[in-house]
């Protein structure tokens, strides 16, 4: 597999940069798929998440507090 990645890496290095764009956005794409199970999960998740905070077993934090603790960082 290294060899097959270091030819495509030497023929990426011969692409101009509106190709290599093009080469991005395919693989961005292609990666971009749905995944049934995962979606299944985050949907289960969410669910018991709107649950949680219906019933007041968990609070919302405001956008902005949330944002202000990741600047810190």
């Amino acid at each position: 597999m290294k060899d097959l990645a270091d030819k495509i890496k030497s023929e990426i290095n011969s692409l101009t940069d509106i190709e290599k764009l093009h080469i991005v956005d395919i693989i961005l794409t292609d990666l971009d798929k749905t995944d049934p199970v995962i979606d299944r999960i985050w949907a289960d998740e969410s669910r018991k998440r709107w649950a949680a905070y219906k019933s007041g077993s968990t609070h919302a934090v405001p956008y902005d507090k949330v944002m202000e603790k990741h600047r810190k960082i």
